[in-house]
């Protein structure tokens, strides 16, 4: 299986001549009766073997971080850390395994950030603000790692570590800011939406590598901004009512507008979850309680499938409102 990061080195390196991987894009569109462009690629998993190095690398990291421990907590968090950099040397950098490069990073953010928030702790600092500076540790390390790998989640790892640093450390600096998460998480939100899009708008045919970082900051965008409204209107109580409820499937339904007009269903995926609880829990109010989550899924899911049967169909007609300005910066339609 080839990338379209793959088929671009191809064309740079003089293996193939760029009308030959046009016609190829074509080809393979007409054959799934949908373009290309509007497929949402990303490199996630090439083969088996990319399972058996991710168990491997696990195994190694766990008895790595475990024998750390023995030391000190942090020390085993930051053995973890240095370990998975090690790794990445090879499997991200040389051979560009998805899914290994995918965990490795995740393996190297969380201990830097972990490793840090505990050591930051035994030093006597208090809480909000150790979890704060560990954070922006581990946003560091993002930032170092993309200067080495380039693996496309690395740019939302390290968003999303900024966000909670920032929130974290605003709540140590300002105990009375902790009335407030819900709104600096909401704005954190939106500024990884807004790099989302940047990226987006860089690769609107999403040939590159770009869109692939941007589809993992839709991807944390989506609960970082819909997490602080669901709990405003109080969608995580147990006795929720119908206002609520309403409120909650028309933010779903302005999270759709979007993801339709951008053409990313990362967003509506990642928001899922929270809908499919608030209508779990409306549904069990009203007496539904054995098949609650049941009529819930049937109910989303039937929707979600055909608004994925008329995908094409559905941002033909959104587009048609825009003016040609926005629609440039949007993936064209086919």
């Amino acid at each position: 299986m080839y990338s379209d990061e793959d088929l671009a080195s191809a064309v740079k390196a003089g293996v193939l001549s760029s009308d030959a991987v046009t016609a190829l894009r074509q080809h393979v569109a007409e054959l799934r009766k949908a373009p290309a462009v509007d497929d949402e690629h990303f490199r996630f998993i090439t083969g088996f073997n990319d399972i058996f190095v991710v168990i491997a690398c696990a195994l190694l990291l766990v008895s790595v971080q475990w024998i750390g421990t023995a030391i000190a907590p942090w020390v085993g968090a930051f053995l973890q850390a240095a370990s998975a950099w090690a790794l990445a040397e090879y499997f991200a950098r040389v051979r560009r395994m998805a899914l290994p490069s995918i965990v490795l990073l995740l393996a190297f953010v969380g201990g830097v950030a972990g490793g840090g928030i505990m050591l930051l702790k035994s030093l006597g600092l208090a809480e909000e603000l150790g979890i704060g500076l560990g954070c922006a540790l581990g946003a560091g390390a993002a930032w170092l790692h993309w200067l080495r790998f380039k693996v496309p989640i690395t740019v939302a790892a390290g968003m999303a570590a900024l966000v909670f640093a920032l929130v974290a450390t605003f709540a140590g600096l300002f105990p009375g800011a902790k009335d407030w998460w819900v709104f600096l998480v909401f704005i954190g939100g939106v500024l990884v939406f807004i790099t989302g899009m940047r990226w987006d708008a860089s690769d609107t045919q999403r040939q590159t590598r770009r869109s692939d970082v941007a589809f993992w900051l839709h991807l944390v965008a989506a609960p970082l901004m819909v997490h602080p409204i669901f709990s405003l209107v109080g969608a995580f109580d147990y006795r929720m009512g119908l206002g609520p409820a309403l409120a909650i499937a028309g933010l779903y339904g302005c999270i759709a507008l979007v993801s339709i007009s951008i053409d990313r269903r990362a967003l509506m995926v990642s928001a899922l979850a929270y809908v499919l609880y608030a209508f779990n829990t409306l549904l069990q109010e009203y007496g539904v309680v054995s098949l609650s989550f049941a009529f819930a899924a049937l109910t989303i899911g039937g929707a979600l499938l055909l608004m994925s049967a008329f995908w094409h169909n559905c941002r033909a007609f959104i587009l048609g409102f825009y003016p040609p300005a926005v629609c440039q910066r949007l993936p064209p339609l086919h």
